[in-house]
């Protein structure tokens, strides 16, 4: 029985009161609408809701941040149990549909007679296929995406000799040696190629194992059905990889996230993030910093497509709802092209709408935000994360040998592969 089946078997108070409810007028209806909490995405979900009251005196929408809590999850459990989900929520990680599927949490959305129409209009075949739960039905629209690239800092690389970002393992290598330097003469390594969190947290390993995992795999999957697929050269070669970044003192052995930025502060030279750099970057770089964004390393150079981690978040009708209709014709309207373009401009957050470059509704938006294009260029090839009701787990798997692997060179980079593969399995029965 998976984590989040268990809780929301256990959980037996609910500590938020946002039930479904009509308003004393017969003729309208009240839906209740949660975004994620963070300031961007309050504002524009209180513009979008705005205007949509002005023009639907019908269906009201209410608005609300999910509330506060030690985390998104820990609520959502909470209003499934209690019966007090929202109509409609658009923050949550697709990772875990499948759980809610499970728990029959979720309205799928594909018995809605336009739902065909809406997915071709806005989605590649792959993202419709990437959507489905493992029973075939959908109950997501993938919303937004922040593809992971490699963010790099264009002066250290040209002192190290560099015109362009390294494209392959053994170019990224030879970048390490060149930027690592004890500056101050004390023994120590200061100056680094690049970092990743020192957590076994199992999220974590989206921003480094998982992302160059999808890269050298060409878009490869952990899991598939009841198999796992991990198990293969490809994770072998991502820990053998990451192994050799530590044990040469490539990347620091450090909990970085209590310093100022090292990557603006040029203190590495390479970061693994996403788009929403780009504003922390242009915020607080001097004038003089020059930095660029390119396609994670890959093994071997390839003229293939260059796959990486999507990040998506979801939007979903939750099954308690009472009214599925109403809440349907909402979530179309929040995933408008007009929305979309208000999720790059108040959010700077980039959705998935195919053919985003070439459409003239969003064509001066990218002119005036060059940075952005190549993220947008990048999630044309993107991964999420697989449709398992026991994703965190194997993650949790995936992160613990990791650590012992990866960050201590306790075991080689085959044993903990296939440690870890044979955890998930066990998982998975």
């Amino acid at each position: 029985m998976t984590r989040i089946l268990k809780t929301i078997i256990l959980i037996a108070i609910i500590t938020t009161g946002c039930a479904n409810q009509q308003n004393t007028n017969s003729d309208r209806i009240t839906l209740i609408y949660w975004s994620a909490n963070n300031q961007y995405e309050m504002d524009l979900a209180k513009t979008i809701v705005n205007e949509w009251n002005q023009t639907h005196p019908n269906i009201r929408v209410k608005q609300q941040a999910i509330p506060e809590g030690r985390s998104s999850e820990e609520v959502i459990l909470a209003a499934v149990v209690g019966k007090t989900t929202p109509d409609v929520y658009s923050n949550l990680w697709p990772g875990d549909v499948e759980s809610y599927v499970r728990a029959n949490a979720l309205l799928s959305l594909d018995q809605f007679n336009d739902f065909d129409s809406l997915a071709t209009d806005r989605f590649s075949d792959d993202f419709i296929k990437e959507a489905k739960s493992t029973d075939g039905r959908t109950y997501q629209i993938l919303w937004k995406t922040n593809p992971i690239m490699m963010a790099y800092n264009k002066t250290m690389l040209a002192n190290a000799g560099f015109t362009e970002p390294p494209r392959t393992y053994d170019e990224f290598l030879t970048l390490a040696e060149r930027i690592k330097q004890d500056t101050d003469g004390d023994g120590y390594v200061d100056r680094w190629v690049g970092i990743t969190q020192i957590l076994v947290a199992w999220w974590q390993r989206f921003f480094d194992y998982y992302t160059l995992y999808i890269a050298a795999s060409n878009g490869g999957t952990l899991v598939q059905g009841d198999s796992v697929t991990f198990d293969n050269e490809y994770s072998v070669e991502v820990f053998r990889f990451l192994q050799t970044l530590f044990a040469r003192d490539y990347f620091p052995k450090e909990r970085m996230d209590a310093r100022a930025d090292v990557f603006i502060h040029s203190i590495v030279a390479t970061r693994f993030t996403g788009p929403y750099a780009i504003t922390q970057i242009e915020r607080f770089k001097s004038d003089d910093f020059q930095y660029g964004f390119a396609p994670v390393p890959r093994p071997i150079a390839s003229d293939t497509p260059e796959y990486t981690y999507g990040d998506y978040k979801s939007i979903v009708i939750f099954k308690n709802t009472k009214y599925p209709n109403e809440s349907w014709k909402f979530m179309k309207y929040l995933i408008s092209r007009k929305n979309d373009l208000r999720l790059l401009e108040l959010a700077d957050q980039l959705p998935i709408r195919k053919n985003i470059l070439q459409d003239s509704l969003f064509i001066p938006y990218f002119a005036k935000n060059p940075m952005k294009v190549k993220f947008a260029h990048q999630a044309q090839y993107v991964r999420g994360a697989d449709s398992s009701p026991v994703l965190r787990e194997i993650f949790d798997a995936i992160s613990q040998e990791f650590e012992a692997s990866v960050i201590y060179g306790a075991k080689s980079p085959e044993e903990a592969v296939k440690a870890a593969a044979e955890r998930a399995r066990l998982i998975m029965k």
